[in-house]
């Protein structure tokens, strides 16, 4: 399951992706659009900072801006950075230690499907994509 951390770490860059390029955005107002605390953003944008997704800048005119440009960020990259691995078992985690079952492990081959299936879903969904979606309003729907 994909957590708070993770679904409000995509409303923010989606936020970011919504200003005119290069303009620094404030948490003050991402977390007033947003309707999410200032203090769990500034959690959640340490993370992105550190993951060198968005860049800040303090003083007069400062604020968050994304690195790049945003079709060129994956849906999948912010959520494994917000939320860790999203492998369904932990054996398919990355530096898991082998398995000493996987050789007569019968379910290994569907779980290494389904991981497939999701790192494909999400890694191929931009963040433009989901700015392209109508009515789009992140504060107008509890899933996000």
């Amino acid at each position: 399951m994909i957590s708070t951390k993770g679904r409000y770490a995509l409303r923010f860059m989606m936020d970011l992706a919504e200003q005119p390029e290069g303009s620094p955005v404030t948490l003050d107002a991402v977390s007033a659009r947003q309707n999410i605390s200032k203090k769990y953003l500034e959690i959640i944008v340490k993370i992105l900072v550190k993951g060198k997704l968005v860049k800040g800048t303090s003083g007069k005119g400062g604020g968050y801006r994304l690195l790049r440009s945003p079709e060129e960020y994956s849906v999948g990259e912010i959520l494994e950075l917000t939320e860790g691995t999203l492998a369904p078992v932990a054996c398919l985690q990355p530096d898991a230690k082998p398995c000493d079952r996987e050789s007569i492990c019968k379910t290994i081959p569907m779980w290494r499907e389904y991981h497939e299936m999701v790192n494909h879903f999400f890694y191929s969904k931009k963040l433009t994509d989901l700015l392209e979606i109508p009515d789009a309003d992140p504060t107008k729907y509890s899933c996000l």
